[in-house]
Protein backbone atom coordinates (compact mmCIF):
# COMPACT_ATOMS: atom_id res chain seq x y z
CA UNK A 1 0.00 0.00 0.00
CA UNK A 2 1.21 3.03 -0.80
CA UNK A 3 1.99 6.04 1.93
CA UNK A 4 -0.05 9.28 1.45
CA UNK A 5 2.05 12.31 1.24
CA UNK A 6 1.96 14.28 3.97
CA UNK A 7 0.53 17.92 3.19
CA UNK A 8 1.60 20.76 5.18
CA UNK A 9 0.07 24.17 5.36
CA UNK A 10 1.83 26.95 5.87
CA UNK A 11 -0.20 30.27 7.03
CA UNK A 12 1.61 33.48 7.35
CA UNK A 13 0.62 37.21 8.21
CA UNK A 14 -0.30 39.48 10.60
CA UNK A 15 2.07 42.19 11.61
CA UNK A 16 5.19 42.24 9.37
CA UNK A 17 7.63 43.27 11.71
CA UNK A 18 8.08 39.60 12.18
CA UNK A 19 9.10 39.10 8.41
CA UNK A 20 6.40 36.32 7.70
CA UNK A 21 7.02 35.78 4.28
CA UNK A 22 11.18 35.71 4.78
CA UNK A 23 10.97 33.80 7.78
CA UNK A 24 8.74 30.92 6.83
CA UNK A 25 10.59 31.05 3.23
CA UNK A 26 13.52 29.20 5.23
CA UNK A 27 11.40 26.11 6.12
CA UNK A 28 9.58 25.68 2.64
CA UNK A 29 12.59 23.64 1.39
CA UNK A 30 12.96 21.54 4.31
CA UNK A 31 9.24 20.67 4.34
CA UNK A 32 9.70 19.40 0.83
CA UNK A 33 12.61 17.82 1.34
CA UNK A 34 10.84 16.12 4.03
CA UNK A 35 8.49 15.00 1.54
CA UNK A 36 5.61 17.23 2.65
CA UNK A 37 3.41 18.51 -0.23
CA UNK A 38 2.89 22.50 1.25
CA UNK A 39 0.21 24.71 0.73
CA UNK A 40 0.89 28.71 1.07
CA UNK A 41 -2.26 31.37 2.38
CA UNK A 42 -1.67 34.48 4.13
CA UNK A 43 -5.65 34.33 5.12
CA UNK A 44 -6.22 32.77 8.25
CA UNK A 45 -9.93 31.83 7.07
CA UNK A 46 -8.64 28.80 5.57
CA UNK A 47 -9.29 27.00 8.87
CA UNK A 48 -12.88 27.39 8.56
CA UNK A 49 -12.67 24.45 5.70
CA UNK A 50 -13.23 21.51 7.14
CA UNK A 51 -12.13 19.33 3.92
CA UNK A 52 -8.74 21.15 3.99
CA UNK A 53 -7.91 21.02 7.37
CA UNK A 54 -8.75 17.27 8.03
CA UNK A 55 -6.26 16.54 4.92
CA UNK A 56 -4.00 18.73 6.51
CA UNK A 57 -0.99 17.13 8.78
CA UNK A 58 0.28 20.08 9.62
CA UNK A 59 -0.57 23.44 10.34
CA UNK A 60 3.09 26.20 10.33
CA UNK A 61 1.35 29.29 11.51
CA UNK A 62 3.61 32.74 10.96
CA UNK A 63 0.21 35.24 12.26
CA UNK A 64 1.49 38.16 14.91
CA UNK A 65 -1.25 39.65 16.80
CA UNK A 66 -4.30 39.90 14.18
CA UNK A 67 -7.36 38.13 14.42
CA UNK A 68 -9.54 35.26 14.46
CA UNK A 69 -13.20 34.46 12.82
CA UNK A 70 -15.05 32.34 14.72
CA UNK A 71 -15.45 29.74 12.40
CA UNK A 72 -11.53 29.90 11.75
CA UNK A 73 -11.16 28.90 15.41
CA UNK A 74 -13.57 26.43 15.65
CA UNK A 75 -11.60 24.69 12.21
CA UNK A 76 -8.54 25.15 13.90
CA UNK A 77 -9.14 23.63 17.29
CA UNK A 78 -10.89 20.97 15.68
CA UNK A 79 -8.17 20.35 13.12
CA UNK A 80 -5.80 19.85 16.09
CA UNK A 81 -8.29 17.41 18.35
CA UNK A 82 -8.27 15.51 15.30
CA UNK A 83 -4.75 14.94 14.75
CA UNK A 84 -3.21 17.79 12.60
CA UNK A 85 -0.37 19.41 14.01
CA UNK A 86 0.48 23.05 14.58
CA UNK A 87 3.81 24.58 15.09
CA UNK A 88 5.65 28.32 15.11
CA UNK A 89 7.58 30.38 16.40
CA UNK A 90 7.63 33.82 18.38
CA UNK A 91 4.84 36.08 17.55
CA UNK A 92 3.75 34.08 14.69
CA UNK A 93 2.10 31.31 17.54
CA UNK A 94 3.04 33.32 21.19
CA UNK A 95 1.09 36.08 20.04
CA UNK A 96 -1.66 35.61 17.52
CA UNK A 97 -5.16 36.55 18.68
CA UNK A 98 -5.03 38.46 21.56
CA UNK A 99 -8.66 38.65 21.93
CA UNK A 100 -9.33 35.06 22.02
CA UNK A 101 -9.11 33.07 24.74
CA UNK A 102 -9.98 29.79 23.22
CA UNK A 103 -6.31 30.34 21.11
CA UNK A 104 -4.60 30.97 23.82
CA UNK A 105 -5.78 27.74 25.78
CA UNK A 106 -5.03 25.86 22.54
CA UNK A 107 -1.40 27.21 22.19
CA UNK A 108 -1.10 27.22 26.02
CA UNK A 109 1.44 30.26 26.10
CA UNK A 110 1.06 33.32 25.41
CA UNK A 111 3.71 36.65 24.71
CA UNK A 112 3.35 39.25 27.89
CA UNK A 113 6.46 41.55 26.73
CA UNK A 114 9.99 41.84 26.17
CA UNK A 115 11.62 43.43 29.06
CA UNK A 116 14.27 45.89 27.65
CA UNK A 117 17.90 47.19 28.01
CA UNK A 118 19.30 49.80 30.66
CA UNK A 119 17.50 52.96 29.91
CA UNK A 120 20.65 54.98 29.32
CA UNK A 121 21.27 52.57 26.39
CA UNK A 122 18.20 52.64 24.69
CA UNK A 123 18.05 54.18 21.48
CA UNK A 124 14.05 54.62 20.02
CA UNK A 125 13.90 51.19 17.80
CA UNK A 126 13.40 47.57 18.17
CA UNK A 127 17.17 47.08 19.29
CA UNK A 128 16.18 48.51 22.80
CA UNK A 129 14.44 45.37 23.36
CA UNK A 130 17.37 43.33 22.25
CA UNK A 131 18.77 41.43 25.18
CA UNK A 132 21.91 38.95 25.57
CA UNK A 133 20.14 36.01 27.43
CA UNK A 134 20.58 32.09 27.25
CA UNK A 135 18.39 29.63 26.49
CA UNK A 136 18.44 26.39 28.39
CA UNK A 137 17.08 23.04 28.18
CA UNK A 138 15.21 21.22 30.99
CA UNK A 139 16.09 17.62 31.88
CA UNK A 140 12.87 16.59 30.22
CA UNK A 141 14.12 19.20 27.09
CA UNK A 142 17.70 16.70 27.46
CA UNK A 143 15.53 13.66 26.44
CA UNK A 144 12.83 15.11 24.32
CA UNK A 145 13.57 14.61 20.46
CA UNK A 146 12.84 18.24 19.60
CA UNK A 147 16.00 19.28 21.75
CA UNK A 148 17.88 16.14 22.53
CA UNK A 149 21.90 15.96 21.98
CA UNK A 150 21.43 20.35 21.72
CA UNK A 151 23.56 22.64 23.87
CA UNK A 152 22.08 25.57 25.61
CA UNK A 153 22.41 28.65 23.22
CA UNK A 154 22.85 32.02 24.04
CA UNK A 155 21.29 34.51 21.92
CA UNK A 156 20.96 38.71 21.95
CA UNK A 157 17.25 39.14 20.27
CA UNK A 158 14.10 39.64 22.06
CA UNK A 159 13.75 37.71 25.12
CA UNK A 160 9.68 36.58 25.71
CA UNK A 161 8.42 37.06 28.89
CA UNK A 162 5.14 34.12 28.36
CA UNK A 163 2.34 33.27 30.52
CA UNK A 164 1.29 29.99 30.08
CA UNK A 165 -0.07 26.91 31.99
CA UNK A 166 0.54 23.46 33.24
CA UNK A 167 -0.30 21.63 30.45
CA UNK A 168 2.84 22.07 28.35
CA UNK A 169 6.01 20.47 28.58
CA UNK A 170 8.41 22.60 28.65
CA UNK A 171 11.93 21.86 27.03
CA UNK A 172 13.92 25.15 27.09
CA UNK A 173 13.56 28.12 29.74
CA UNK A 174 15.11 31.60 29.92
CA UNK A 175 15.41 33.44 32.69
CA UNK A 176 14.23 37.20 33.28
CA UNK A 177 17.01 38.86 35.66
CA UNK A 178 15.34 41.71 38.20
CA UNK A 179 17.36 44.92 37.65
CA UNK A 180 16.55 48.10 38.96
CA UNK A 181 15.12 49.78 36.34
CA UNK A 182 12.12 47.17 36.15
CA UNK A 183 9.29 46.57 38.96
CA UNK A 184 10.16 42.93 39.51
CA UNK A 185 11.85 41.86 42.52
CA UNK A 186 13.33 38.63 41.60
CA UNK A 187 14.28 36.23 38.68
CA UNK A 188 11.75 34.71 36.26
CA UNK A 189 12.06 31.67 34.28
CA UNK A 190 10.34 31.77 31.47
CA UNK A 191 9.15 28.75 28.59
CA UNK A 192 11.26 29.18 25.57
CA UNK A 193 10.24 25.93 24.17
CA UNK A 194 6.99 23.66 24.88
CA UNK A 195 5.14 21.18 23.52
CA UNK A 196 1.59 20.72 23.97
CA UNK A 197 -1.33 17.84 23.24
CA UNK A 198 -4.74 18.21 22.11
CA UNK A 199 -6.63 15.38 21.57
CA UNK A 200 -4.86 13.25 18.79
CA UNK A 201 -2.56 16.51 18.07
CA UNK A 202 0.47 18.08 19.36
CA UNK A 203 1.34 21.42 19.29
CA UNK A 204 5.06 22.69 19.24
CA UNK A 205 6.39 26.59 20.16
CA UNK A 206 9.45 28.03 20.22
CA UNK A 207 9.94 31.86 21.25
CA UNK A 208 13.20 32.29 19.43
CA UNK A 209 12.69 33.66 15.82
CA UNK A 210 11.67 37.56 15.98
CA UNK A 211 14.05 38.07 13.07
CA UNK A 212 15.34 35.89 9.72
CA UNK A 213 19.22 35.78 11.56
CA UNK A 214 17.89 34.56 14.89
CA UNK A 215 16.04 31.80 12.63
CA UNK A 216 19.25 30.74 10.76
CA UNK A 217 21.25 30.33 14.39
CA UNK A 218 21.66 26.87 13.79
CA UNK A 219 20.30 25.91 17.47
CA UNK A 220 17.18 27.49 16.79
CA UNK A 221 16.43 26.25 13.14
CA UNK A 222 17.85 22.74 14.40
CA UNK A 223 14.69 23.10 17.42
CA UNK A 224 11.74 24.50 14.86
CA UNK A 225 12.74 22.07 12.25
CA UNK A 226 12.86 19.11 14.60
CA UNK A 227 9.68 20.71 16.10
CA UNK A 228 7.98 20.99 12.52
CA UNK A 229 8.51 16.93 12.62
CA UNK A 230 6.94 16.03 16.02
CA UNK A 231 4.20 18.33 15.54
CA UNK A 232 3.05 16.80 12.46
CA UNK A 233 0.56 13.44 12.36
Amino acid sequence: MTERTRRALVVRGGWDGHSPEAATDLFLPFLREQGFEVRVETDNEVYADADTMAATDLVLQCVTMSQISGPALHGLRAAVEAGTGLAGWHGGIADSYRASSDYLQLVGGQFATHPGKEPHLRVGDGSDNFLRHTIEFTDLGREHPVTAGLDDVELETEQYWVLHDDLIDVLATTTHPAPEWHPWRRPVASPAVWTRLWGAGRVFVATPGHSVDVLENPTVRTIVERGLLWASR
